[in-house]
């Protein structure tokens, strides 16, 4: 266990539960395979319990967390315990990348892009979250400070793409109603999860405002759905069959020869 978090968030004391919350999306796991292309050896930066890693694929996965590889399910590959600013192996040691839902957590954005490109011979996939269209999701109306906070460190689209280079497609992923993945956006009609604490802690942006702040966040929210302000406002996502919110899958490939 490390002195202090790699990253911006201590899984090591709040990151208990995540596996069971987190589950990956089927439709959202497709679409990262899709990516991925013809690669048969992959690289998984950040992680986690697992994610997102494709069973038809030789992984490597590198966590830094022993609270998260902990939570890896035993027929996953065990995790290296390591960053993505510094990454334990050998130039193009991979066909591919995958970070998925992380980059945000990085001490170092620019550094670790810069690694997982250098180890990595084709194309880097990313899943993360557009900051801007994530400021647009309700639960801004009730918990402020909780969604300032997330979208602020969650980086821009733009200059990761650079930072990657060559080639790079940017696609939205619309999340279903039953999405698995309990993101703060899956509950898009489904606000009464964001009541329940197990579900919240499973969501690192309320770990960084304190309780005191997000207890008025469950109580202004739980206040809208008792009085029917919520359902007046955003109670046609009950019934949608998809949210387009922020989620992106970024795919980028090298630059011929590079």
């Amino acid at each position: 266990m490390r002195r202090e978090p790699a990253g911006d968030f201590d899984y090591e004391a709040a990151g208990s539960g995540y596996a069971e919350v987190r589950r990956p999306e089927p439709r959202f796991a497709a679409a990262v395979r899709r990516a991925l292309g013809e690669a048969r050896t992959l690289v998984n930066v950040g992680a986690g319990a697992g994610s997102y890693e494709p069973a038809d694929m030789e992984v490597t996965p590198v966590e830094p967390s022993a609270g998260m590889r902990s939570q890896r399910p035993p027929w996953l590959a065990p995790a290296v315990d390591a960053t993505a600013e510094d990454l334990p192996f050998p130039d193009g040691a991979f066909d591919a990348a995958l970070a998925s839902v992380t980059i945000h957590q990085w001490r170092d954005l620019g550094r670790g892009l810069a690694e997982v490109r250098r180890v990595t011979k084709g194309p880097v996939v990313i899943l993360t979250f557009d900051p801007v269209a994530l400021h647009r999701f309700w639960l801004t109306e009730y918990a402020p400070d909780v969604m300032a906070h997330e979208c602020g460190r969650m980086p821009p689209l733009g200059p990761v793409v650079d930072a990657l280079g060559g080639s790079s497609t940017i696609e939205e992923l619309p999340i279903p109603s039953d999405c698995s993945d309990g993101f703060a956006e899956a509950f898009f009609g489904r606000p009464e999860a964001l009541l329940v604490e197990r579900v919240r802690r499973a969501q690192s942006a309320w770990g960084f405002v304190g309780r005191a702040a997000e207890q008025r966040a469950v109580d202004r929210l739980a206040r809208a759905l008792d009085t029917g302000e919520w359902d007046a406002a955003h109670g046609g996502l009950r019934s949608a069959d998809e949210y387009h919110g922020a989620l992106r899958l970024v795919t980028a490939h090298p630059a011929p020869g590079g």
